[in-house]
């Protein structure tokens, strides 16, 4: 009976920490069987360097110097660094423990059994070795914890450096927006300036009322007005890209406008998919699964702590004959018997976050179903937009040459040219939105696939 004692011992430990608590089924995640929207393509591997899809040059370099001095993805990658020596730190917890001391002395004393004054040089050193056996799996636990963060880390880069490009590649296709909306304005002020030249030789000669005449000039100095702003907001683009770029504000061209950027056919893709191809998706489950070994660590931590160990040294001295050897060699066993409920604090708290990270896990996958839905809608209906306002822009041009000759004939007052510039104006502002939004609705699809990520190897 004498040998279960200690058996039963560890199994009534065991019994202290109780059912592993199972996970939230709440937290659990069914991809949709198909997209709401649908991609109107087939299903296909993305490209790493998407970017590159657009047949932009200047667009296609703008992401490469940001993936290359981004200040965010430098932050991201020295957590990478931070969490591998995390992981290294828990691997070493499970390896031997191997300590050397050596130390020496000279001393005056007196001899106890002779009552006579003695001089002593004295060394002694030894080597300890010490061993965790980790029978419950404590540090094991504690070790794949360290290793899925490291994962996640490295996912967690990824998703930065998918944000990164993606933002370089939609911040320049807001400047060549800015750009051409500028061009229009500019342009439309060029036109209203002939429209008041005129308008004041109508008026000098007769032909035409005075009221013309003002509403002409407030036509041009509404026009005028705009151009201030557009300038700014070029000028804070910039800045925003360059900060972006990780370089001081400068100047950014924009190479032939929004109508030299090709809109690309984004491969369709399965919701399933994304559960691979998403590195925040990647980075959240690898949180969970980090959460899951802690808790796992923190069960184990009701079993018994065993540690051997065993040492050797040498103690040598010049009133000895011959150095002495000294060894030892035992074992220890640490078990909890009254924490005050620390210990199922601990595994409380991890099961809680375990339950957070699961949660977390589901939120990050609706959330990447519901970026792909809303950019494959963006696409569809901004460009029903765009050839709508295409074939509305091609009626005002029409209207406003003939409300133009009319007038200047005329046979009708420049309140029907006026209105039809102004429609035309806003038309052509309303087409370079409308472009903005297709070619940003393409990026923001390319990052909701996880576009050009690529699964990190298993350290």
């Amino acid at each position: 009976m004498r040998p279960l004692v200690p058996i039963l011992g560890l199994l009534l430990l065991a019994a202290c920490a109780g059912q592993r608590p199972t996970a939230p089924p709440q937290a659990e995640v069914t991809p949709p069987p198909s997209w709401h929207t649908d991609p109107g393509v087939p299903a296909g591997e993305i490209d790493a360097t998407w970017w590159q899809s657009f047949n932009n040059p200047a667009l296609t370099q703008v992401v490469v110097d940001a993936l290359e001095h981004n200040l965010d993805l430098a932050i991201a990658i020295t957590r990478i660094a931070q969490a591998r020596a995390q992981f290294h730190l828990a691997q070493a917890q499970r390896l031997p423990d191997v300590v050397g001391d050596a130390g020496g002395r000279r001393d005056r004393d007196l001899n106890p059994g002779f009552g006579i004054p003695e001089r002593q040089t004295a060394g002694e050193g030894d080597i300890t070795i010490s061993y965790d056996l980790d029978l419950f799996g404590r540090l094991t636990e504690a070790s794949e914890a360290a290793r899925a963060l490291w994962l996640s880390s490295e996912a967690a880069r990824d998703t930065v450096r998918l944000a990164v490009a993606a933002s370089a590649a939609g911040g320049y296709i807001s400047l060549c927006a800015l750009r051409d909306r500028f061009a229009v304005l500019q342009s439309t002020l060029e036109a209203r300036a002939d429209s008041l030249k005129v308008a004041r030789q109508r008026a000098r000669a007769g032909y035409s009322s005075q009221l013309d005449l003002a509403q002409a000039d407030a036509d041009y100095r509404d026009t005028e007005q705009l151009i201030p702003a557009a300038q700014l907001a070029i000028s804070q683009q910039e800045d925003g890209l360059s900060l972006l770029l990780g370089d001081n504000p400068r100047e950014i061209a924009c190479d032939g406008g929004l109508h030299t950027i090709t809109l690309p056919a984004v491969p369709g893709a399965v919701p399933a998919s994304l559960m691979r191809h998403r590195p925040d998706i990647m980075a959240a489950e690898q949180q969970l699964v980090a959460a899951d070994h802690s808790l796992d660590s923190a069960r184990a931590a009701f079993m018994p702590d065993i540690q051997i160990s065993a040492s050797g040294g040498e103690v040598a001295s010049n009133i000895i004959e011959s150095p002495v050897a000294l060894w030892s060699l035992g074992g220890s066993a640490l078990a909890p018997i009254f924490d005050s409920g620390r210990l199922q604090a601990q595994q409380d708290a991890a099961a809680a976050a375990r339950d957070s990270s699961a949660f977390a896990y589901r939120k990050a996958a609706l959330t990447a179903f519901r970026e792909v839905e809303d950019a494959l809608a963006t696409m569809r209906r901004s460009g029903e937009r765009d050839n709508a306002l295409r074939a509305e822009r091609d009626i005002l041009a029409k209207t406003l040459a003939l409300a133009t000759n009319r007038y200047r004939s005329g046979y009708s007052p420049y309140l029907d040219q006026l209105d039809a510039q102004r429609g035309l104006l806003t038309v052509d502002l309303a087409l370079v939105q409308a472009r903005t939004d297709r070619l940003s609705a393409a990026i923001n699809l390319y990052q909701a696939l996880g576009g050009g990520w690529q699964e990190a190897a298993t350290p």
